[in-house]
């Protein structure tokens, strides 16, 4: 039994656990050496601090208990020097933000779908009782249509046509040189462009990692030019303000066009 193991086999003995969930590379297959876990515990109650440093006391030459940047979570390394993000919820928290998305179709900035993905794509590790199985299958449903629209038509005003539209945001930070601006709405502008390209293949967003590679593989419904223009505008962030404005014209022009297209 590894050490990952071991550690969920005395986690499902803590009385407040309720199921725990293995998320992430780890549970889609698509982990390499460098890749962490992300283990999803849902609780009914705190776990009590002392009673996890304990535990991962045993299994971890650093562990950081507590970090509460995004979620609660204990942030740890074992011995063997792979990371381990411990988060913990509350399960029906957790599905009532689920149901907002999926049953009551509300559109975020980008990573809409995000927690939908994560619940219905992670590893069921242990279930006392059932409920995270239920969650699941309660949300492994076709993408829903009003839910597709509001994701395309929120996010394409983000990206273009608006005062406050990313694109134009980026290029006045460009004409001013401010690189801190220009990074941070790129940013964002890829945020929205994704969560418009996933949600355009009827595809659950899969967070923050390998976006472009991901989309490549898995998306029948890509725009022109998709990972030339990505490149060049990656390259002309800093560089080229003319170049870097003619890209984003042409990303939010060939995005409209695949819209028009397939929605």
């Amino acid at each position: 039994m590894s050490s990952v193991e071991e550690l969920f086999e005395a986690m499902h003995n803590w009385p407040e656990v309720e199921a725990i969930a293995l998320g992430g590379s780890r549970a889609t297959g698509n982990a390499d050496e460098r890749s962490d876990y992300d283990v999803y515990l849902y609780v009914t109650a705190p776990v009590p601090t002392k009673r996890r440093e304990k535990l991962l006391s045993g299994y971890c030459s650093h562990a950081e208990i507590d970090n509460g940047f995004w979620e609660n979570e204990d942030d740890c390394t074992l011995n063997d020097g792979t990371d381990v993000d411990i988060l913990y919820r509350d399960l029906d928290s957790f599905t009532n933000s689920v149901a907002d998305v999926v049953e009551r179709f509300h559109a975020s900035n980008g990573y809409t779908t995000c927690l939908w993905h994560n619940m219905i794509t992670s590893m069921n590790v242990f279930d006392r009782n059932g409920r995270f199985s239920a969650a699941q299958r309660r949300f492994t449903v076709p993408f829903p249509e009003p839910l597709r629209r509001n994701i395309i038509e929120r996010n394409m005003r983000l990206l273009h046509g608006n005062l406050p539209s990313y694109d134009a945001q980026i290029r006045k930070a460009a004409s001013r040189g401010d690189e801190v601006a220009v990074n941070h709405r790129v940013a964002a502008f890829m945020e929205s462009y994704f969560d418009v390209i996933f949600a355009l293949n009827r595809l659950t967003h899969p967070g923050e990692k390998h976006l472009e590679k991901l989309a490549s593989r898995n998306c029948e419904i890509l725009p022109k030019d998709f990972e030339a223009n990505l490149g060049t505008l990656f390259g002309a962030m800093f560089t080229d303000v003319d170049l870097l404005g003619g890209t984003l014209q042409a990303i939010v022009d060939d995005l409209q066009r695949t819209v028009d297209t397939n929605l």
